[in-house]
């Protein structure tokens, strides 16, 4: 009982600083304390919640410089003209009707190859949101679109870490999985498109009264040479090079162009290394083309460390385990996979982290699977339509709070239009309650 009422709390106080727009961290320094408590109360010492805190904790630093190579990659493809370079030509090229759609598609494909949201947010993303901005388009609308492509990917993709970590805990294969993943997926990307595509008519890139394009030419040397250090991404990405490897090439390059090609020193690059890239306070793309940098990534550090120490005391402590009990009396395969959606949720808000989400999920999932006699292949596709989409739905988890950290928009603006990743586990529900209800309706026949 006294692990409900803290989950109630927590997630009370969690929800509460969003509707009131209050840095994230608060709150869940008071989940941390909160659960600390509840671990002496199991009989736990300060010394045992010190230690599954440090446990916990130290993972962060695997984190962190993913957070630094986002910062740094963010800035110098600004400096470099490659975000601008991405702008000019994405202007030019684009049909403004149709910029939304478009934005969730090219998101998809590069997520696709990248295998990261983090790195597709990071790089296209940026760029595309520059458009958004500039174009007069509701930013919300265009995150939402951004981070529900870069999520396909993240599920999907060969390359992507959740898959990966997905296929080996549950003892399944790789590319199977895909393959499973893929034709459930059909239906919520297809509706996705149309969804996007509706509401890109009524929400066109309003470019008319922008002179973005002729204020970028004036600011920085735009050609082909710009965009080197985003074909260097994919270049790699194409051959399965490890996204960070292609990320630091893609950093150096757009170094050196950002000094011999945009004749910034090399004083300046550095320092948008660390704070950020910014343009003269009397440029008119001052407040669309900025950002990035190492310390622009210090709150969400914060937040990961903090949720990190707070999943060590949940794994622990196994506080979690007692769902196994209710989790086992789940007759059907839809129930079963409902109580898979419910448990994704709460480690997703507990957890704070994709990753936590997953591997408690899984851990506390793959009993009652087992004892149904269900594949582990449909326990792995189950984490996959759960964990892996569910986490960037929650604002303060990581999976969340990075990309909206890097498109410099609201932590829970984007939710109610990152379609795809919500279409997900409804349609599969769905799915697996119709095939009940036809075989349930051929039973009668048959009697």
């Amino acid at each position: 009982m006294d692990l409900i009422v803290v989950m109630i709390l927590s997630f009370s106080a969690l929800i509460l600083s969003i509707y009131k727009g209050l840095f994230i961290g608060y709150p869940l320094i008071l989940c941390f304390f909160m659960f600390a408590i509840l671990a002496l109360r199991r009989d736990f010492t300060i010394k045992d919640i010190l230690n599954m805190s440090y446990i916990g904790g130290k993972k962060v630093f695997v984190v962190l410089r993913i957070f630094a190579l986002i910062g740094i990659i963010t800035a110098v493809w600004i400096s470099a003209g490659t975000v601008p370079g991405i702008v000019y030509y994405g202007i030019r090229l684009m049909n403004p009707n149709f910029f939304v759609v478009y934005a969730f598609l090219i998101s998809s494909v590069v997520s696709f190859l990248l295998g990261t949201a983090f790195g597709t947010v990071s790089t296209v993303g940026v760029a595309l949101m520059v458009i958004a901005r500039a174009g007069d388009i509701n930013i919300n609308l265009a995150a939402g679109a951004l981070i529900a492509g870069a999520y396909f990917g993240d599920r999907t993709s060969p390359m992507s870490s959740s898959a990966n970590l997905v296929a080996y805990l549950t003892a399944t294969d790789l590319y199977t999985n895909i393959r499973n993943m893929f034709k459930t997926a059909v239906l919520p990307f297809t509706l996705s498109i149309i969804l996007y595509t509706i509401i890109s008519i009524y929400n066109p890139l309003n470019l008319m009264e922008s002179s973005i394009d002729h204020e970028i030419i004036k600011i920085f040397t735009i050609n082909w040479i710009v965009l080197i250090p985003a074909i260097i991404i994919l270049f790699f990405a194409a051959f399965k090079i490890d996204v960070k490897i292609s990320m630091v090439f893609s950093i150096l390059s757009a170094f050196i162009i950002s000094i011999s090609l945009q004749n910034y020193s090399f004083t300046d690059v550095f320092n948008y290394t660390l704070w950020g890239f910014h343009l003269d306070i009397n440029s008119p793309l001052q407040e669309i083309l900025k950002g990035g940098g190492i310390f622009s990534m210090g709150r969400a550090a914060v937040i990961v460390f903090i949720s990190s120490a707070l999943s060590g005391i949940l794994e622990g402590t196994e506080m979690l385990k007692a769902l196994e009990n209710v989790l086992l009396k789940m007759k059907s395969r839809s129930k079963l996979f409902i109580s898979t959606t419910t448990t994704a949720i709460i480690t997703s808000m507990l957890g704070c982290n994709q990753t936590i989400s997953i591997v408690l999920t899984t851990h506390i999932m793959k009993k009652a699977y087992k004892e149904k006699g269900i594949a582990k292949e449909q326990l792995a596709l189950d984490i996959e339509n759960t964990s892996v989409v569910i986490a960037p739905l929650i604002p303060w988890n990581i999976a969340s709070l990075l990309p909206t950290t890097t498109l410099m928009v609201g932590v829970a603006g984007f939710i109610p239009y990152a379609f795809y990743l919500y279409l997900i586990p409804i349609i599969n529900v769905l799915y697996l309650k119709s095939l009940e209800n036809r075989k349930k309706t051929i039973t009668e026949i048959i009697a």
